[in-house]
């Protein structure tokens, strides 16, 4: 799946560039958001994000462009490699500026895991 997400000056922090509790939340809601459309019926919930490193600082107007894409399935959950790429205002070319993976899994009403619905 694909995403985008313009860098608005509420989403930054002390230094004027963006906040990476910010970039975290919107990783996570994308790798939610597919998980959702990949395996409707389901109910899932994030439990674990791989290596959290920001490979470039992110500029106040910046578009950030979200490729999501399964890593691994399994009986009951699942692995998003999510990888974020940011246009600067003015530049030509992409820079990669995050990756991890997210992991999700399916849980029923109780809370307690729950084999992939599709």
């Amino acid at each position: 799946m694909e995403s985008f997400k313009i860098v608005r000056p509420e989403h930054l922090n002390h230094h004027g560039v963006l906040f990476g509790g910010e970039m975290l939340k919107w990783v996570d809601e994308y790798a939610w958001l597919s998980a959702c459309r990949d395996f409707s019926g389901c109910r899932w919930v994030t439990i674990g994000m791989d290596k959290v490193e920001f490979k470039n600082m992110v500029l106040p107007g910046s578009i950030l462009h979200f490729c999501t894409d399964i890593e691994k399935k399994g009986n009951t959950s699942v692995t998003y490699l999510v990888r974020v790429f940011a246009d600067e205002e003015g530049a030509k070319d992409e820079k990669e500026v995050f990756s991890t993976l997210v992991t999700l899994v399916n849980v029923d009403k109780d809370g307690q895991k729950a084999v992939i619905c599709k």
